[in-house]
């Protein structure tokens, strides 16, 4: 089978981001009165979660060192409901991965599954909160505000999902995913409002990231206005928010998915699919064969994610950890997600098939896409019908111009 032409280009977003992330938290902290906040002798819980934040090891250390300027003792909490196979020691392996040590943050990282509960929502939900956060003199809980991969409401991922599912641990999760898309778009933020009432938590934090995936907003948040801000938070991150250059496509070749690019593996807002009961699929863009070809190391099994896909490769089937994705998954009870696509020898194969199956349209004219992950866009591949439509585009840079595919003895394609 002949294959299309392909060139590599880069797309041009309007950004911003912070020069200087040490001394912007060092500012946040002032903005909160954090001296009023911590004293000295006082114990500090940090949360971390499991996603791939831009510069998380240095946003956590800058944290930890401005709870040391005032004479207190930080320490790092693990706050990602089941994540890690919902064990202490799996989820130090997911920090461990991101980059969060207590080397390279300077702090001790308490990991446990142990929770108190603190409350019950309107509903009757009850609300749980790390058990070493809640005994500690404070809680800072720092999140990501950004588009959620399973739902659209005013508040999605952040501080409250933080303060709720990633507090609250297994158990929180467990309460929550019980009543489907409805436990997390409708009811996780109450959850997350009556952790933070409930508990010494001192202030949010909030990370928006920019296009590129770079840092562009680091902000203090007192507790009482962590709902207001994050409604406002969100909407500047969809504004900041990449996208792929084209809507319809007949074929996207992911070569890595995982958890540290995205919380279901593959992000649904670039992909544009969701594959949630109840949950509409976005209109666009729209992706006829979604290939995933590998799965991330710091992903430690967990393949989560690969039920987005129509195809996948043998050596990301071989590694999957099964009692890590299933826990994560039917934890979530979108079980879809964790659902194994075609598996075929390599890269090669996958597209051979994915195209044998675009009816009617002829190898040489079929719409395809290479993207490294769906956290990192800004550089990506394009077959040739793409690149005509693209080449003049003032906010398309052209890094490689169109050339046969490549790819290893194995078939697989090379590294990006």
């Amino acid at each position: 089978m002949s294959l299309p032409k392909m060139a590599k280009i880069r797309q041009k977003f309007e950004v911003e981001s912070l020069d200087d992330i040490t001394g912007t938290v060092s500012e946040q902290f002032n903005h909160v009165n954090a001296d009023k906040k911590i004293k000295p002798g006082m114990e500090i819980a940090i949360t971390v979660g499991s996603r791939g934040i831009a510069n998380i090891p240095l946003i956590v250390k800058g944290v930890a060192d401005e709870i040391k300027k005032r004479g207190a003792t930080p320490f790092i909490i693990p706050a990602m409901g089941s994540h890690g196979g919902a064990t202490a020691e799996g989820q130090i392996e997911v920090l461990d991965g991101l980059g969060v040590t207590e080397v390279s943050t300077g702090c001790e990282i308490r990991s446990s599954m142990e929770v108190v509960e603190v409350g019950k929502t309107s509903a009757g939900i009850p609300v749980y909160v790390d058990r070493h956060a809640y005994e500690a003199d404070g809680i800072i809980v720092m999140g990501r505000v950004k588009p959620h991969t399973d739902f659209k409401k005013d508040i999605e991922s952040g501080i409250l999902k933080m303060a709720s599912i990633g507090m609250g641990k297994h158990k929180q999760a467990l309460a929550l995913h019980t009543h489907g898309i409805r436990g997390i778009r409708d009811m996780m933020p109450e959850v997350g409002k009556v952790a933070i009432s409930h508990s010494n938590t001192l202030f949010g934090i909030a990370i928006v990231e920019n296009a590129h995936e770079e840092t562009a907003i680091i902000e203090a948040i007192d507790p009482n206005q962590i709902e207001e801000r994050e409604r406002e938070l969100l909407k500047r991150a969809f504004a900041l928010m990449p996208s792929l250059p084209v809507d319809e496509m007949d074929i996207l070749v992911v070569d890595e998915i995982g958890k540290n690019h995205s919380g279901t593996g593959m992000d649904t807002n670039i992909i544009g699919r969701i594959r949630v009961l109840g949950v509409e699929e976005p209109e666009k863009p729209s992706v006829k064969y979604v290939i995933a070809s590998k799965l991330s190391e710091a992903s430690h099994g967990n393949a989560l994610g690969i039920g987005l896909a129509d195809l996948t490769t043998k050596r990301l089937f071989e590694v999957i950890d099964l009692k890590a994705m299933n826990e994560n998954v039917v934890t979530s009870t979108f079980l879809d997600r964790a659902k194994i696509p075609i598996v075929l020898d390599s890269d090669r194969e996958a597209l051979e098939a994915a195209l044998r199956a675009n009816w009617g349209v002829p190898s040489e004219e079929a719409r395809i896409v290479r993207i490294p992950n769906t956290l990192h866009i800004g550089e990506l591949f394009v077959s040739e019908v793409i690149f005509n439509e693209l080449k003049e585009n003032e906010n398309i840079e052209v890094l490689e111009d169109l050339h046969q595919m490549e790819f290893d003895a194995e078939g697989y394609f090379p590294p990006m």
